[in-house]
């Protein structure tokens, strides 16, 4: 993080000692829904805030939650997280930050509430899109150029949410129990690497160890201040505060919440009435506001050196366009069923998920996108007008009131009844059945058949979990059926998380996995379904066969009542599946490509440090691209270890038989573990297998060393 210069110290002082406390109050709680009191006779601005995961959300009236309802806000839409972890491409998460801040600077905004770093404990997380992984190293690889690049734009990021907070079922008052061990080689290490970077960072609405997390002494004093020694900004979410001197006594420095009352916020009016009475000393209120300050010099709020940012460049969905792509996972491609034939003459898409947009749901990650481009428009415009293309929904789904409808998405039963041909008035079982019978139909029809299912953003959502992975909407029958009559049909799956495949994985040729992918989502599952790019993506998180094979429901509570209790402790995702010899329906890292790596001729030497490199061919007819997956493995530990875990990667791109030696280095903690009497990361001494390949089930090569 920048450091201050002393002329930048001297002013900060300079404005805190001409403040009012009234004045200091207002800097560090909401003076509306997305900004805080500035102070004009001073030259101190508001501070701005947005959502902004997937791009900059629009603008709300200061006082209520009603859309501004203009035209400017419109923005690009960046792909999920979930979606860019897929990509495992380091480059690719510092230019979707730069996007990022360039369109959060564009729009006037201070702080873009971004990136979403918490653990993917279950697979039912309604907020897992909004993530990247299981594995805290992956997270940290990507989260941390994405935040460079974000705050290049003098704006700064807020890394959310600290911590813990992997479910959305009552995710106010629910407690998380974590083991310490646990609690600090998975949960935390994210964290800890981002705000080396980030200017800001927001607590978490649940619990841990008895405090809210926006109040927490053990978080934000013991860990993040003195343990981390961290001197950015840390502000609540939005309506995580619940006591006045709890809050003030702790090092939370800024108040947001959802209610219009904004002088009644627990750091507002009663805060200073509490200082005018000396039960809290004015010094608390002063820590906060220098740390405020401090944020607005390192984005030079005062010096008039501030840029001013852009947003909808085409440039920028360049960034998209190519992040969509290389987050597109190829499942299973048995028999080389992709990529498929552009010369194709009738071509029926079917399912939902390819006629629909998804920017405009998921809560506080909804973007009102300047354009989405869906599955079907993607492949349409991909293929031109040689190609016949006829669309079967497939599946009804119930839809929604919402102003951001677009005309061209079902809005009722009965437009679906009516586009259709069919009777006016009908049950929504006889419309599945109707809808099942015309995907049928269509798909006998047709020389190739695509079927796009998945989620949406009435599952992958804020303020709520799954229940189970099961496909709504009766999508598993409808893909049973089209399979039947069309055994080569490609299936594409769209979701923020996993999906149980188990009742159709086998009979399907091939299948495709990508997250909410952005605004050029579309484009890239048409380019990857027909051959213009070569699919490179890499599963971030594991895909149970069934929802009871995931530690956190087999082992661990999920979701729990006001307590979840982690009993799986560090056994969490891969490191379960591989340690226990539980199957997976796909494992973490998996990702096919349309040719064939091989690896050889890996070298380890550990006589100073520990130090590799292996030999990456491409020995297919086309160019591709590789992650070259790192794990150590523990021979013989004396203390409970997972028998892999991720400690490097690098994305490599090859020409056909072209050959590239890709090197790594592990420092000391690729080879510890927390332990708890000490209070102190380990080294442990022994044997390790250094164990190289394209997941965590697929090693090519390894290598033993002694420590």
């Amino acid at each position: 993080m920048k450091k201050l210069s002393m002329e930048q110290e001297r002013h900060i002082e300079s404005l805190l000692e001409q403040l009012t406390l009234e004045e200091k109050i207002g800097m560090i709680h909401g003076n509306g829904l997305f900004k805080t009191a500035g102070v004009e006779r001073l030259g101190i601005p508001e501070l701005k805030f947005s959502d902004g995961p997937m791009g900059v959300r629009n603008d709300f009236e200061n006082a209520n939650w009603k859309t501004i309802g203009l035209s400017y806000d419109a923005v690009s839409y960046l792909p999920s997280n979930t979606s860019l972890a897929s990509s495992w491409n380091r480059e690719a998460a510092y230019q979707v930050g730069q996007v990022l801040g360039e369109e959060a600077r564009g729009r006037g905004k201070d702080m873009i509430l971004a990136p979403g770093i918490n653990i993917k404990r279950s697979p039912l997380c309604g907020r897992n899109f909004e993530y990247m992984s299981e594995d805290p190293y992956l997270i940290k690889e990507l989260a941390v150029p994405l935040i460079k690049g974000v705050q290049e734009s003098d704006v700064a990021a807020c890394v959310k949410h600290f911590a813990a907070n992997s479910q959305e079922t009552k995710r106010l008052e629910v407690e998380a129990i974590i083991d310490d061990r646990a609690f600090r080689e998975l949960y935390l290490p994210a964290f800890e690497a981002a705000v080396e970077e980030s200017y800001s960072i927001m607590g978490a609405y649940n619990r841990y160890k008895g405090e809210h997390c926006c109040h927490s002494k053990c978080l934000l004093d013991d860990i993040l201040r003195e343990e981390w020694g961290y001197d950015g900004v840390v502000v609540s979410d939005w309506g995580g505060v619940h006591d006045t001197k709890q809050a003030a006594g702790t090092s939370l420095d800024i108040e947001m919440s959802v209610t219009y009352n904004f002088d009644e916020y627990f750091m507002a009016n009663p805060l200073l009435e509490a200082v005018k009475r000396g039960e809290i000393a004015e010094e608390r209120i002063d820590a906060k506001v220098r740390r405020i300050l401090m944020m607005m010099e390192r984005m030079h709020v005062f010096d008039g050196e501030r840029k001013a940012g852009t947003y909808n460049t085409p440039e920028h969905r360049e960034v998209i366009r190519k992040a969509a792509e290389e987050g597109v996972v190829l499942l299973k491609n048995e028999n080389n069923r992709l990529p498929l034939s552009k010369n194709v003459k009738k071509l029926a898409v079917i399912g939902q998920n390819g006629d629909m947009i998804h920017s405009n749901g998921g809560g506080s990650a909804e973007i009102k996108s300047l354009y989405e481009i869906s599955p079907l428009l993607g492949i349409n415009m991909l293929l031109g007008g040689n190609t016949e293309i006829t669309y079967a929904s497939g599946y009804y789904i119930e839809p929604k009131k919402d102003e951001n409808d677009v005309n061209w998405q079902e809005s009722s039963l009965e437009d679906i009844v009516n586009r259709s041909g069919k009777v006016e008035e009908a049950s929504e079982n006889q419309v599945a059945k109707e809808l099942l019978e015309e995907a049928v139909r269509v798909a006998k029809e047709a020389d190739e058949v695509i079927i796009i299912g998945g989620l949406n953003h009435d599952y992958d959502t804020e303020g709520g979990d799954r229940n189970d992975l099961v496909l709504p909407y009766g999508q598993d029958e409808v893909i049973k059926a089209v399979l039947e009559v069309k055994p080569e049909a490609v299936v594409v799956m769209i979701a923020g998380s996993p999906v149980e495949m188990r009742q159709w994985e086998k009979d399907a040729k091939a299948i495709v996995w990508t997250s909410y992918a952005g605004m050029e989502g579309g484009s890239a599952i048409a380019k990857v379904l027909f051959g213009d790019v070569n699919p490179s993506g890499k599963l971030p998180e594991s895909f149970p066969i069934t929802i009871s094979d995931s530690p956190a429901h087999c082992i661990g509570e999920f979701p729990g009542d006001l307590e979840v209790r982690h009993t799986e402790g560090i056994q969490v995702g891969y490191r379960y599946y591989v340690t226990k010899k539980v199957p997976t329906q796909f494992c973490f890292g998996h990702g096919l490509s349309y040719t064939t790596f091989t690896y050889d001729d890996l070298k380890i030497d550990n006589s100073n440090g520990v130090t590799g490199q292996v030999r990456i061919t491409n020995t297919g007819k086309c160019k591709g691209a590789e992650v070259v997956q790192i794990y150590v493995s523990p021979v013989d530990s004396k203390v409970e270890r997972p028998e892999l875990e991720l400690k490097a990667f690098d994305k490599v791109m090859l020409e056909p038989n072209e050959s590239k030696i890709v090197t790594f280095s592990l420092g000391e903690e690729a080879f510890s573990y927390y332990n708890v009497e000490e209070k102190a990361f380990v080294q442990e001494s022994g044997e390790y297998n250094i164990c190289v390949g394209s997941s965590c089930e697929d090693i090519r090569v390894k290598a033993k060393i002694t420590l």
